[in-house]
């Protein structure tokens, strides 16, 4: 990977990593699928009236605004919500990456270093110590909701691979059309008016500011840098980088939110750091699918 790609890989997974605490900012005020519509609504208007639609096919844009508003930053949002703590919140977002790699083996004949498969194993050795020490106050619903949001993650990697899409700002903008409506109606019908008639009094201070961080730099820079990378590398090069997001998550957490890293944590932060090393380690392909 060049130097100023890899250089913008650490920029990304750095705002990705802090939009989680700064997203708990947010959250202590606005109903979470809520503000995740609010994220999306502003992340297309006015923009699409600006840019050009993307010269790809419609279904393209709408299968993936759907994933990656719907089905992966929503999920975070409620899983933030329901208790789990945003550092480990960034980090069970990271099983994207296991699912990505195997995706560029199933669809895309790529091959897995033995680096990326012992990256793999550490990886998940780091975020299940995360799991099991956990302090207690997240609940069963909030971890399975951040992995099918993981899950999500990787489908929404492999579209931007079988687009071809190259406007990548374009086509972020453009698929920000398609979230907010269906996360409208389920924020209406799972809590009713509730979070509308209160949004006016919320959505100020520091609520603000975190919603503005979320929609330009953690939407629109972000996905523009992250799908710029996946447009020029193998999904198998990309996906490991984003192991880069939990320590810039945790390390806000404990900027933002006062968060703790006890011993049993600092050892999983440890096991994703050599996880990371490790999957960037050149090697030959270990795993590839047969032509």
């Amino acid at each position: 990977m060049q130097r100023k790609h890899l250089l913008l890989a650490v920029l990304v997974t750095a705002i990705w990593g802090l939009n989680f605490p700064i997203s708990k900012l947010a959250l202590a005020e606005i109903d979470p699928l809520l503000l995740t519509a609010l994220r999306f609504t502003l992340a297309a208007l006015p923009w699409v009236f600006l840019i050009k639609r993307p010269p790809v096919a419609l279904g393209w844009l709408a299968a993936y605004g759907l994933i990656f508003g719907v089905a992966m930053w929503a999920l975070i949002n409620l899983g933030i919500s329901l208790g789990v703590p945003p550092g480990t919140a960034a980090l069970l977002i990271q099983f994207s990456a296991f699912f990505t790699l195997g995706w560029g083996v199933l669809l895309f004949r790529e091959g897995m270093s033995l680096g990326q498969c012992v990256g793999v194993v550490l990886a998940a050795l780091g975020l299940i110590c995360i799991i099991a020490n956990s302090p207690g106050q997240a609940t069963t619903a909030g971890y399975s909701v951040l992995l099918v949001s993981a899950f999500s993650w990787s489908l929404g990697n492999v579209i931007i691979k079988r687009s071809k899409v190259r406007e990548m700002f374009a086509f972020v903008v453009w698929a920000s059309l398609f979230p907010p409506i269906p996360l409208l109606l389920l924020t209406w019908l799972s809590q009713g008016s509730a979070p509308f008639t209160a949004l006016a009094s919320h959505v100020e201070g520091v609520a603000l500011l975190s919603l503005l961080f979320q929609v330009y730099a953690a939407t629109h820079f972000c996905y523009w840098g992250w799908n710029l990378l996946l447009r020029e590398y193998p999904v198998s090069t990309v996906a490991p980088l984003s192991l880069l997001i939990p320590i810039f998550g945790i390390a806000g957490s404990i900027l933002l939110l006062g968060h703790h890293i006890d011993r049993d944590e600092g050892i999983a932060i440890a096991l994703i750091l050599a996880a990371l090393a490790a999957g960037l380690i050149k090697t030959r392909p270990l795993l590839r699918r047969a032509n």
